[in-house]
């Protein structure tokens, strides 16, 4: 995709809605506007550079292909967490097929990226420990900055759901020793 030549001020519901009438400026605004957002998602579940540029690639070609039938009733980032999410998922399914995908694999996912810093290594160490459904809402929250509702959307549960892991995510995070430095506890 190429950079629009010039600044397009249309919303996502408006680039939606154009891209729905075959408007290829409007689908390279979007990309434009949201694929950074997506290789970072997709990295979070994968943790590999080449599956991750191949979720993006799976992500907008799972828009073109809906078009001209996208509609978008939420922030951007609420209609792309699940599509980013299944196709993350099923690309390290694949790589798990294929017998590229170990046990050792698995568990290195969840470790903390070699490049964290070192006050923050404990905190992904106890991250990865919680559940994986408060994890994922606690990354959804204070990572990808979406509202409780927004996450009930983007996960398709109740938001009292959302916030029952948060709580428990929370709580777990600010109870752990290693971790409660991260957090104001009063």
């Amino acid at each position: 995709m190429s950079e629009p030549a010039t600044r397009d001020y249309r919303t996502d519901v408006q680039l939606f809605a154009a891209i729905n009438r075959g408007d290829t400026t409007a689908f390279d605004t979007f990309y434009q506007r949201h694929h950074a957002w997506v290789y970072g998602l997709a990295f979070r579940f994968t943790r590999n550079e080449s599956d991750s540029l191949d979720v993006l690639q799976d992500t907008f070609g799972y828009l073109i292909r809906k078009a001209p039938h996208l509609k978008l009733t939420a922030k951007a980032t609420t209609f792309l967490y699940p599509v980013v999410k299944h196709a993350a998922i099923a690309r390290l399914r694949k790589r798990n097929r294929e017998g590229h995908l170990s046990i050792e694999s698995v568990n290195e996912l969840t470790a903390p990226p070699e490049t964290t810093p070192p006050h923050l290594h404990e905190l992904h160490v106890v991250l990865a420990r919680l559940p994986e459904a408060q994890r994922e809402v606690i990354l959804m929250r204070y990572i990808d900055d979406m509202t409780q509702d927004e996450i009930a959307a983007a996960l398709n549960i109740p938001v009292g759901t959302v916030k029952s892991r948060l709580h428990h995510g929370v709580r777990t995070l600010r109870d752990d020793p290693h971790t409660r430095n991260h957090f104001d506890v009063q």
